[in-house]
């Protein structure tokens, strides 16, 4: 049998993805799954339950209050992004426009790359330019990408920090 916690962590999941998912038309099963949920952690008692279950039965009802008024305002505010007919053809189709707009996107990004390359070079080159601040900067930025570079290193070796697995 699971635990307390594992039955209100699943029922607290089951309440999070009927939200994203389907937005209007489920808030009265949200709500009836929140009760769930809040008498769930009465059961176990305690001064720091009861609270929690008052804030759950305040957000079920705020929910169930202006939940689908929302939905539809955020629908109606962003329809000329929404592509009808919602079909597999459609997506495809946003798929394929998504990619050759990266693709046609790479020129740009080249010379933008080029360009903050000679502006560090330039910066090198000069030693007036050279500070604290800028030192301490990039000082930050060098330890930042190795510390990037050994949690990469960490997790390709299966998250041991002695070495690889052999």
């Amino acid at each position: 049998m699971a635990s307390r916690f594992q039955q209100f962590q699943t029922k607290t999941i089951q309440v999070s993805r009927l939200v994203t998912k389907n937005g209007g038309p489920y808030y009265k099963e949200m709500k009836e799954r929140a009760i769930q949920v809040s008498q769930l952690v009465t059961k176990n008692g305690g001064p720091y339950c009861r609270e929690m279950m008052e804030r759950a039965i305040q957000v079920s009802q705020l929910v169930t209050k202006n939940g689908g008024s929302y939905y539809r305002e955020l629908m109606k505010r962003n329809k000329t992004y929404i592509k009808e007919p919602s079909s597999v053809e459609t997506c495809q189709l946003l798929a394929k426009q998504l990619f050759y707009t990266r693709l046609a996107s790479i020129p740009r990004r080249y010379e933008a790359f080029w360009k903050e390359l000679d502006s560090l070079k330039e910066l090198l080159k000069t030693k007036e330019a050279w500070n604290i601040e800028n030192a301490s900067m990039a000082a930050l930025i060098g330890v930042e990408c190795y510390a990037w570079f050994f949690g990469g290193e960490i997790i390709g070796r299966g998250f041991t920090i002695t070495g690889y697995h052999v």
